[in-house]
């Protein structure tokens, strides 16, 4: 979705902008009603502190990153192939918002929030029941592996088609972690695109984030940089359904 396309609503005017992703952070609705919120550029980086490369992805591989806040877990994958272009997708409440494509060359490369619409699930330091399943899997959530599966409820979730709800009890999609990689291959995130669920997430594991992240630890907003590590690192068990 291009940036230019959105408009800052004040009152009942509708004044148009043009948005550079470093500059502010506040929630956007476009004209058609698409919801988009900004951040500050933040580059992904490897656990040696390395930047991360689109072309050294492992295709189909989990990696991990906290993204908008210090808390909030996000899973980047290349996908095999490229994703759907252009699509039309609506939050639980109506909103319409758009998923532009994925990021990359070939277009296979995504982000989404890693925090289930249903009912929160996440991956964890000592397990994750949240995960992309790759093609070559198999997943009681869905007809076909190649999605996201939260496997406490067995909802799915199509990366493909922007996070889609294709199985299971969730009533939306995933947010995505809009990426941007630049001219050296390094890979960057910028947005978010589409209904999250950051405050409910805040307010269910609130004690679980005060010890891990001290009082307000757990809101803040990542500025410069991220820590990527594969899921398998990330959580000592994986658990998928």
């Amino acid at each position: 979705m291009e940036r230019r396309n959105f408009l800052k609503l004040s009152g009942t005017t509708a004044v148009a902008i043009a948005i550079a992703p470093s500059l502010i952070t506040q929630r956007l609705y476009a004209e058609d009603g698409a919801l988009f919120q900004t951040f500050e550029k933040v580059q992904l980086k490897d656990a040696e502190g390395n930047p991360l490369k689109a072309s050294k992805l492992v295709k189909e591989e989990n990696y991990v990153f906290m993204y908008p806040h210090a808390a909030t877990p996000a899973i980047l994958v290349d996908l095999p192939e490229a994703t759907g272009k252009d699509i039309k997708l609506k939050a639980e409440d109506g909103t319409e918002y758009m998923f532009k494509s994925g990021a990359g060359a070939k277009g296979t490369i995504v982000a989404f929030s890693a925090i289930c619409a249903h009912q929160l699930t996440h991956p964890q330091k000592a397990m994750s029941m949240f995960q992309y399943v790759p093609t070559t899997g198999k997943t009681l959530a869905y007809e076909k592996p190649g999605v996201f599966v939260c496997s406490s409820h067995l909802a799915a979730y199509d990366p493909k088609q922007g996070g889609k709800v294709v199985g299971g009890p969730a009533s939306q999609g995933l947010a995505q972690i809009v990426l941007e990689i630049d001219k050296d291959d390094h890979i960057w995130a910028v947005a978010v695109l589409g209904p999250n669920k950051f405050q409910d997430f805040f307010d269910a594991f609130k004690q679980e984030h005060k010890a891990e992240f001290g009082r307000r630890g757990a809101k803040k907003l990542m500025e410069t940089e991220a820590k990527v590590q594969t899921l398998k690192n990330f959580s000592a068990e994986l658990i998928q359904a």
